[in-house]
Parts: structure tokens; sequence; C-alpha cells
């Protein structure tokens, strides 16, 4: 039988979840494109997508929701 953890589908793609990781070890938007090897736009146009899909009005309230909600790690 399959755990529970097994059956929950993570909210965030993987890209998603390499930023928000790197958002919480306060690198800048500029750091994680760098870091990533992809545009800054791009980076941006990430967290504005799980921002939307969250519901939430920033990436403060994204990070603490993703904490919440045990997407993301502090790790």
């Amino acid at each position: 039988m399959l755990s529970e953890r097994a059956h929950h589908r993570s909210l965030l793609t993987g890209r998603e979840r390499e930023i928000f990781q790197l958002l919480v070890r306060d690198y800048s938007t500029k750091d994680i494109s760098i870091q990533l090897k992809i545009s800054e736009k791009t980076v941006r146009n990430h967290i504005s997508n799980t921002i939307q899909k969250l519901g939430v009005s920033g990436r403060s309230q994204a990070i603490l929701e993703l904490l919440r909600l045990g997407e993301l790690s502090l790790d």
C-alpha cells in the first residue's frame, strides 16, 4: 500500500520548487536566474504563476502558504 505522501500531488512544478527554495535562502531574482541559468523574466514568471495558483498577493505570502501546506521547507 502506498503511503499518504505518495498519493500527494505537489502544487509546484520542479522549477517552481527550486525557485522558492532559493527565495527562502534569500537569493534575489538575479541570483536565482544565474544559479538556474534562466532569465530573470522567467524567474519572475514562475513566481507569478505560483502566486496565482495559491491565490495570494505576493512572494512573502506565497512562501508562508507553501510552508503551511508542506510544499516548502526551511532546510
